[in-house]
């Protein structure tokens, strides 16, 4: 008896040993495979029993170190694990043609030995890992091509001086400038920077020209040559700044502590940049090259796939049998679509804040609408998400972004508003970057957008169903139509944010830019030097002590929002050598006894009504005192505007 207690130990001790025996690289492995969903078992003989993954499918081994992974075309969804990164041997890597998301670990960095990189054809979604250029130095082919990786195209890029073939980055949504940097690769590399979102002028040197216009087709805003687009000849302007309505200091009381001036970053997408019929097209898995009736490249409408995998029925945790893993809800009686009309529209990428990503969508029977897709963690329980939203679409105001529908999954949130077409109030007073031609705000129209956000805002406050508080106004969150009637946008999202866990909204929307009124030319960028958010300049001095926003904080930022408007001139202004808010550069020349009509914007010219510009000039420093006792309410400064003559 004893020696068969003896003899089962020994049996025991030997299995667990074994199950525990797979090395370093195999548990890597392995964690990569849990972060994905294998839809074709393709993975399926990834055990951690085995000693080494070496006979894995996908995975080739030389002398039991892992030296190629490939798995193409496996129809494989998920994320890429950090782990992979502990593949420290590894030349080969092709995950190309699946369904992949999310964004790159910055452990693929330690991938030093690595020779080849193939991700094209999912939905990668994020930036380009610092330090990518810098430490894949090895690298002899490339291509990230048909993704959503967004971000500029890092500098170190011209490190990898190993590439052969061709480098494609093509069909993403790269923004920026292409950097010169690039001009140094191999001469023979052909670089495919084809259907992104590049700005500016294409580099001069010769390695460029000798790409052709190919390389460069599908950038809007790109220009000279070798694309047949000349560069905007761009007249100088005058800095608003330079003459001052009374002296500056040299060093502005309270200013921030760097210069925020910055080349502005948001740009408009003129490319169609999601097919909302994807998710049938995966099902049917058409031939290769194939074209639908409708005309849509398959192989472009797969690259996008996941972007509004909302309308799937993916396979994701077990739901009662009578429950769909999606539901769409009309919020608004006034307007009649359903799914089936979202899966044939075309889709626009509109930009992305901290909120999510919004899109511009074109029905079929020509209704415009704006998509917003939720960051990744907004809400996991229908019932949360769905009494939220249901409250903020009950909000209805002409002057108020109204939430027509949304669509909820466990992977994916949708919110479908009306489309605004005319922009944002911050292009509208400053202009854009790449916009060379510039037509400034007549006077009516400031006083209408002035009136108009403020009966929008006070009835958040007072009439909303839960007395909304905005938190974030500020010029890029007020839309304008046609007619130059102001529509506020993104309340109530917080929440909703919050639990994404991105709160913050993205560089391109948030960072002081040099607008074509604040530089001589659109391109110029060499007064960045600071990633301060300007969103902050809005805040009300209480945000330093509280999180929680009040109705007397958007009462403050729409004081701010008010100043712009009237000044033309951004939050923060330079002043000498430093800056100063402007606030505090308005504040400072009434107590010096300077006349406030000086502060007009200089465009106006005489085309102003000095009365009532003297009172919205006074309305709007109520608004921003410091304590939030002394600030009126909104429903108190609507009225006040109302009352200003016609």
């Amino acid at each position: 008896m004893v020696l068969l207690e003896i003899c089962f130990a020994f049996i025991v001790s030997n299995h667990f040993s074994f199950v525990s025996s797979l090395n370093e690289e195999g548990l890597a492995l392995l964690s990569f495979k849990n972060s994905t969903f294998d839809a074709q078992g393709f993975l399926r003989n990834w055990n951690s029993s085995d000693a080494t993954p070496c006979s894995w499918n996908g995975i080739t081994c030389t002398e039991q170190r892992v030296v190629s992974l490939g798995i193409a075309d496996k129809k494989l969804s998920g994320t890429l694990h950090p782990a992979l990164g502990k593949l420290a041997s590894l030349r080969h890597l092709s995950l190309r043609n699946n369904e992949l998301f999310g964004s790159f670990p910055a452990e693929l960095c330690n991938l030093v030995e690595l020779q080849s990189l193939d991700l094209s054809q999912n939905v990668f979604n994020g930036s380009i890992p610092d330090g990518f250029g810098s430490h894949l130095t090895s690298l002899q082919n490339l291509n990230l091509s048909f993704n959503v990786i967004h971000g500029s195209i890092p500098q170190n890029f011209g490190n990898l001086s190993n590439l052969k073939g061709t480098l494609d980055l093509s069909h993403n949504v790269f923004t920026g400038p292409i950097p010169p940097s690039l001009g140094s690769l191999p001469a023979t590399l052909y670089i495919d920077l084809s259907y992104n979102n590049l700005t500016g002028s294409i580099p001069p040197q010769e390695a460029f020209q000798n790409l052709g216009p190919t390389a460069y087709v599908g950038n809007t805003f790109l220009c000279g040559l070798p694309l047949n687009v000349s560069c905007p000849s761009v007249v100088p302007m005058s800095n608003p700044d330079s003459k001052s309505w009374f002296h500056c200091p040299s060093h502005g009381k309270g200013g921030k502590s760097c210069s925020i001036f910055a080349l502005s970053a948001s740009i408009i997408v003129g490319f169609c940049l999601v097919i909302l019929l994807v998710l049938w097209c995966k099902r049917t898995n058409p031939p290769k090259g194939g074209v639908n009736p409708d005309g849509c490249n398959f192989r472009e409408a797969l690259m996008f796939k996941t972007e509004f995998s909302c309308f799937a029925k993916y396979e994701v945790e077990p739901l009662p049998a009578n429950m769909e893993k999606y539901n769409f809800v009309l919020l608004d009686r006034h307007v009649d679509f359903d799914i089936e009309q979202l899966l044939k529209a075309s889709a626009y990428l509109l930009g992305k804040n901290g909120n999510g990503i919004v899109y511009k969508v074109v029905l079929e029977k020509g209704l415009s609408l704006a998509v917003r897709r939720l960051e990744d963690g907004a809400y996991e329980r229908f019932k949360e998400f769905q009494t939220e939203v249901e409250a903020i679409g009950k909000v209805r105001h002409p002057n108020i972004v109204g939430l027509l529908a949304y669509c909820w999954s466990v992977q994916e949130k949708l919110l479908i508003h009306e489309y605004i077409p005319q922009g944002d109030l911050a292009t509208a007073i400053h202009g854009k970057a790449e916009i060379s031609y510039f037509r400034p705000l007549s006077w009516p129209d400031r006083v209408k957008i002035m009136r108009g956000i403020a009966k929008g805002l006070a009835h958040l406050h007072e009439f909303s169903p839960r007395k909304y508080v905005h938190g974030d106004l500020k010029p890029t969150n007020i839309l304008l139509g046609n007619n130059m009637e102001p529509y506020i946008s993104d309340f109530g999202l917080g929440r909703l944010a919050n639990a994404a866990g991105d709160s913050t909204g993205s560089p391109s929307e948030q960072t002081a830019a040099a607008t074509p009124r604040q530089q001589n030319s659109p391109f110029r960028s060499n007064s960045m030097c600071s990633s301060v958010s300007i969103g902050s300049y809005y805040q009300a001095p209480e945000a330093l002590k509280t999180a929680k926003p009040s109705q007397k904080w958007d009462v403050y930022s729409f004081g701010v929002i008010l100043l712009e408007i009237i000044s033309g001139k951004l939050p923060v202004i330079q002043a000498g050598s430093s800056e100063m808010e402007l606030i505090q550069w308005i504040q400072l020349g009434i107590d010096e006894g300077k006349p406030r009509l000086d502060i007009l914007d200089p465009s106006l010219g005489e085309h102003v009504d000095k009365e009532e510009a003297a009172a919205a000039i006074t309305i709007a420093v109520t608004c921003t005192r410091k304590s939030p006792e002394k600030r009126p309410c909104m429903r108190t400064v609507s009225e006040c505007l109302e009352k200003l003559a016609t």
